[in-house]
């Protein structure tokens, strides 16, 4: 079973999240009555809306971990699914994300499915290593 399995199946046990196509048309998605969450777009790629405010807040400790990437002015997150400490990071970010749309006021607008896939080039560890 491949990261992204892993995390689809333990995610879609919590109540709030249901699966459908990801609004960017690659892949699947998990989503709340609201807002899609999380997209699945390979084995091994992720990504999480975690919404600006959330992102502000954990910037520097989502900066530091080498399995994260941002992307400047995006409310999504990249994650690299390359172990089970990353599904498990995945997890508690989807967490927060979700406590995040949460407290979104009811007159918010719907958030953008305008998630990362087009504008990041995911790399291996190795390869950033490497650099």
């Amino acid at each position: 079973m491949t990261p992204a399995q892993r995390s689809t199946e333990r995610l879609l046990s919590w109540s709030d999240l249901t699966a459908c196509p990801a609004g960017c048309g690659t892949g699947r998605a998990l989503r709340t009555a609201r807002d899609e969450v999380v997209h699945f777009h390979s084995a091994r790629d992720a990504d999480l809306h975690l919404t600006r405010r959330a992102i502000q807040r954990f910037h520097y400790y989502l900066g530091r971990s080498s399995a994260i990437q941002l992307v400047p002015r995006s409310c999504w997150v990249t994650a690299r699914l390359d172990c089970a400490t990353d599904v498990d990071l995945l997890l508690s970010l989807v967490s927060v994300a979700l406590k995040a749309h949460r407290n979104r006021p009811p007159s918010a607008p719907p958030a953008p499915a305008g998630c990362n896939f087009h504008r990041v080039t995911a790399l291996s560890r190795d390869a950033v290593a490497d650099r």
